[in-house]
């Protein structure tokens, strides 16, 4: 007869168990009274007085002590030993830096060895695969190995599927997804109302604006000072008004002109800068309209989209949870999809050849919305799709019956509640595109395109101006050697004529004489 135990007493396992005959013992335990076994790892022996019973014969008590016997040296052993974890090399979850690995699964391992109290030994799959059962049943990848025994965790992003469910135990998720695509900006752009202004950029057409003010600005005060264009302020009428100078250079721009056309140099060069202005600038907007146009004609938005037209190509990762997504579905578009990947067997190798293809134009990668957002976040040409489809997650797969998964997707839990998920993600997932660089995907030129060409007007106008200043000095200086006056009152009198108005100018020329 076995001695009752007065009060309950614990074991705490805080190792997974790795060898099938701890497992056993654990099973064969808990059949004896009073003898629990949590999942989380616990043995619970309670036994109390009034609920006491007695091994019915010897060789059951003396396989009850073996049991323990053997369920201690597993424990004592598996502290000693350390878990063999797989994973993938995929950015922004594990990444190479010199020798050592690093990346959002690698900190998510970090984390959880510190929270379970585990060592691990990392390793690269070694097939390069997710996993992925073939025809004769056998898994490759990382799931293969986790089957086979050659791992005991796989931290990767792995997507909880039905199959894989059924073939290794998966922890609580640690990352939502979708599918989506992924493509170049251009591509994706959606289509104007006002398509008329969108070959050039709202700061360029600012600047086109105030091009067109200060020309007209500078052929009006060029037609003002030059003696050439008005040489007698009281008598002649000014032909160029500020009205007559912005209809003058209105008319330039539609290639047409208005006359009366400037007589003076000043006015003439002027005039010919700002010929030149518009004929470059309206080569460029013409130019770059019909390619804003052609861009345009086929904007991808959503999946539909991408199944109803053949002139973009569009693939994903070959024998993936995404592939075998659209081969498994019912849905019409998305069978489409599948059919038109087979025919054309656009697949590709990695994550890396996706980009690529997405990147030259007329390829649109399919995958995960989470890893889609990082090239996005990288690669500032490029877009992922608003629509997702087929919410999936990524988890830990361990052997079937592992009792770590319990414990694992405990702490998943905890690291999600105590927003340090959060904190990886936005870690990982930085975007290196300020609002600046997304600007210059715009296929609409911006200032900086034309930079030249602004600046050759500018300095038109400014020479024209000095030009007209110069006619005008060089009057001063005429009349006022001839009357014998000084050139600077002569020059005084000379812009109060051509600004001020006439009663004004007649008032201060009987004024002077009077004074003489």
């Amino acid at each position: 007869m076995l001695p009752y135990v007065n009060r309950p007493t614990t074991v705490f396992c805080t190792q997974p168990f790795p060898r099938p005959t701890c497992k056993t013992c654990c099973q064969l335990l808990s059949r004896f009274p009073g003898v629990l076994l949590h999942t989380n790892g616990k043995v619970l022996i309670h036994t109390a007085p009034e609920e006491t019973e007695v091994c019915g014969n010897m060789t059951g008590c003396v396989a009850l002590v073996v049991c323990v016997a053997t369920l201690t040296a597993c424990i004592v052993a598996a502290g000693a030993s350390e878990l063999s974890i797989t994973t993938i090399k995929q950015d922004p979850y594990t990444m190479s830096r010199g020798s050592e690995l690093e990346g959002y699964c690698i900190d998510l391992i970090s984390e959880l060895s510190k929270k379970l109290g585990f060592t691990y030994k990392l390793h690269l799959v070694k097939d390069n695969r997710y996993g992925v059962k073939d025809s004769s049943g056998n898994w490759n990848g990382m799931i293969g190995e986790i089957t086979r025994g050659d791992a005991d965790l796989a931290v990767a992003p792995l997507t909880l599927t039905a199959i894989r469910e059924q073939s290794v135990d998966m922890t609580t998720p640690f990352m939502q997804t979708g599918i989506g695509f992924m493509l170049r900006r251009d591509l994706a752009s959606e289509e104007s109302s006002f398509s008329l202004l969108s070959p050039f950029s709202t700061d360029m057409w600012v600047g086109v604006l105030i091009a067109f003010l200060l020309t007209g600005l500078c052929i009006f005060l060029v037609g003002r000072i030059s003696p050439t264009e008005w040489a007698e302020p009281d008598t002649e009428e000014h032909s160029f008004t500020l009205l007559h100078s912005f209809w003058y250079i209105t008319g330039a721009l539609t290639l047409q002109g208005a006359g009366p056309h400037p007589k003076a140099p000043s006015g003439r060069l002027v005039s010919a800068i700002w010929w030149l202005f518009a004929v470059l600038l309206l080569a460029s907007y013409f130019g770059n309209f019909n390619s804003v146009m052609h861009t345009n004609k086929h904007v991808i938005k959503s999946f539909e989209d991408l199944a109803n037209q053949d002139l973009i190509d569009y693939g994903t990762f070959e024998a993936g949870s995404t592939m075998l997504f659209f081969k498994n579905s019912n849905n019409p578009i998305y069978r489409r999809i599948y059919e038109n990947m087979e025919r054309k067997k656009s697949y590709v190798a990695n994550m890396e050849e996706g980009i690529r293809r997405a990147q030259e134009g007329n390829f649109a990668f399919i995958g995960e919305a989470v890893s889609l957002d990082l090239a996005v976040a990288r690669y500032c040409k490029l877009y992922r799709s608003q629509e997702v489809i087929a919410m999936r997650a990524y988890t830990i797969a361990a052997p079937l019956g592992s009792p770590l998964v319990k414990n694992l997707s405990i702490a998943i839990l905890q690291l999600s509640e105590s927003g340090e998920l959060t904190y990886l993600r936005n870690k990982w997932w930085a975007s290196s595109c300020v609002g600046a660089d997304r600007a210059q995907t715009s296929e609409a030129l911006h200032p900086h395109d034309l930079l030249g060409l602004f600046l050759l007007l500018g300095l038109g106008l400014g020479v024209g101006l000095l030009l007209a200043l110069l006619e005008l000095v060089s009057r001063a200086h005429n009349q006022a050697k001839d009357g014998k006056k000084s050139c600077c009152s002569v020059l005084t009198s000379e812009l109060n004529q051509r600004f001020c108005n006439k009663g004004e100018s007649a008032e201060q020329d009987g004024s002077d004489k009077s004074k003489a």
